[in-house]
């Protein structure tokens, strides 16, 4: 783990050399990051598409044999396996990017590094101090919308509108005493994310409209 957050660091630091600004630099390692895992999280993604299409029928399964447990493991394996779906596919890309998820989280949390090796740094962004927390709110309150849009896109099972309104209100709890370089990667990171998604369901609509 120490790696990796010592080479998110090395990059973040020529970032800064690059744009001159420490708000920039976030940014363009956020963008970064999120090219160079675009891969696992297409997989992801993808995974929970096809979860998402497959619930129809997996209601039904669950409807239709909700007395015998094992006759409905054995019907959704089944129609796993006829679509191709392996469930934990989704989860294992997730899991592999929570390494650099924590490394980012320590490199921004702990700016002295940057004071120690930049000379006359400077963690001013938009007039926010980024090793601080932000004053405004204005990115704690960004970090919430953001969060809750990012779900509200990517969400494929209804019943969870609960998380759909806890966790952006969980987000805005936390962020407001993060240090806003902080807040502003999960809201760069959330804008991402979003993209990703619209982008793949474009590709994927596309695909369909040239098959038909």
């Amino acid at each position: 783990m120490q790696g990796i957050t010592d080479f998110l660091h090395t990059i973040l630091r020529e970032f800064y050399h690059f744009s001159g600004n420490y708000g920039l630099a976030i940014i363009l390692l956020t963008v970064l990051i999120r090219l160079v895992t675009w891969p696992l999280t297409s997989k992801q993604l993808a995974s929970a598409k096809s979860m998402q299409e497959l619930q129809p029928e997996l209601k039904k399964i669950q409807e239709k044999y909700k007395g015998n447990k094992e006759k409905l493991n054995e019907e959704t394996m089944l129609l796993w396996k006829k679509n191709k779906v392996n469930p934990v596919s989704g989860c294992l890309p997730l899991i592999l990017q929570f390494p650099i998820l924590i490394a980012m989280f320590r490199v921004l949390e702990h700016p002295q590094r940057l004071y120690d090796t930049i000379a006359g740094f400077s963690p001013y962004f938009l007039m926010l101090d980024m090793t601080q927390q932000d004053p405004t709110y204005i990115l704690p309150i960004l970090s919430a919308v953001t969060t809750y849009w990012q779900q509200k896109v990517m969400m494929t099972d209804k019943s969870q509108q609960m998380l759909l309104v806890m966790m952006p209100i969980m987000i805005l709890f936390f962020s407001v005493s993060f240090q806003a370089g902080l807040v502003l990667y999960w809201v760069v990171n959330n804008l991402l994310s979003v993209g990703h998604h619209l982008f793949l369901n474009r590709v994927s609509a596309k695909g369909v409209a040239d098959k038909e």
